[in-house]
């Protein structure tokens, strides 16, 4: 009972010195790597062992050696070092955004054309970090925003929402891209008006989505109203499965196309090329203003603006 409450009191730098000296074996190079004089760890270890009512260490002629007490004491010291040493580590990544937990949410063509390179650039250089990646509509993500849910978006403000609420950087509009199964009717031409496409069945996100939107735009600047022939879902697997089968033509973001048809996926899908431009309006890098980012969110929002600053392909 005697040794209870210096044990619980011990200080990491009597973990350190004792520690040290079951390594070394030496008292001289103990107090070395502890950076103190060799006096001041000759007292620091006599103080604990009187404190304990017994020796640690044994003075031979080859250096010092543990006693059985001493022993025990120093494997559970040299834990106690190496859980400092890497509580500092922890600390240190924290600090500089190389761990922690970072939230991420993002409109779906945002999510494949820059979340996913951030996402692989920060992992390539903080593998332990946790991160999370949620993709929805402008209208899911921006709330969650707002709730603390997600540190930062790439999302479109929604008009219920105050802009003095958050901070909004620019970034850039979406592309829509025609998606078709391979071997499509209207495939193999230099390129098809979307005139020639309005008799075709059509895949379309919810009225009011920004892709839908835009659809209906371009079809409306030619004078022609929307397609009649329209299912409407956002879910990928679905547009998938109707495409295999029938000569539907689906309106995604570029950035999901591109990846759908690359030989990543080997999918057999392909895009049409239309020469009626359809564009989205543009999306913004959103942050709440008042709430203070932890680093790890900061360096990923720092690779997004890097990915962001580069011009669009295409």
């Amino acid at each position: 009972m005697q040794m209870i409450e210096p044990l619980t009191n011990l200080r990491p730098a009597q973990a350190r010195l004792i520690a040290a000296i079951a390594e070394y074996g030496q008292l001289q190079l103990a107090a070395q790597s502890c950076r103190m004089s060799q006096p001041a760890a000759s007292r620091m270890l006599a103080d604990l062992e009187r404190a304990l009512g017994t020796s640690l260490f044994l003075r031979t002629p080859k250096g010092m050696e543990p006693t059985l007490f001493g022993t025990i004491i120093a494997r559970r010291a040299e834990r106690i070092v190496r859980e400092l040493q890497e509580m500092g580590q922890d600390l240190r990544d924290l600090r500089s955004g190389h761990a922690g937990r970072v939230r991420v949410g993002a409109v779906t063509g945002p999510a494949l054309g820059c979340v996913v390179p951030a996402v692989r650039r920060l992992k390539a250089i903080a593998p332990n970090v946790d991160v999370f990646v949620e993709v929805a509509p402008s209208t899911t993500l921006v709330p969650a925003l707002a709730r603390g849910d997600l540190d930062f978006v790439l999302a479109r403000l929604p008009p219920e929402h105050d802009r003095a609420d958050f901070v909004i950087e620019p970034a850039r509009g979406e592309v829509v891209s025609l998606m078709v199964r391979a071997g499509h009717p209207m495939l193999g031409r230099e390129a098809v008006d979307l005139a020639q496409l309005s008799d075709y069945p059509w895949i379309l996100q919810q009225r009011g989505a920004p892709i839908h939107t835009a659809v209906a735009n371009g079809f409306a600047a030619i004078g022609r109203p929307t397609p009649a022939n329209v299912t409407t879902t956002s879910s990928l697997l679905v547009i998938m499965a109707l495409l295999a089968e029938t000569d539907a033509v689906a309106a995604m973001s570029r950035e999901v196309t591109d990846l759908v048809v690359s030989d990543r996926i080997g999918a057999r899908f392909d895009q049409l090329a239309v020469r009626d431009r359809l564009e989205v309006e543009p999306y913004f890098l959103l942050r709440a203003r008042h709430r203070v980012l932890p680093p790890v969110a900061l360096r990923l929002m720092e690779l997004h603006r890097e990915l962001l600053a580069r011009p669009m392909a295409g």
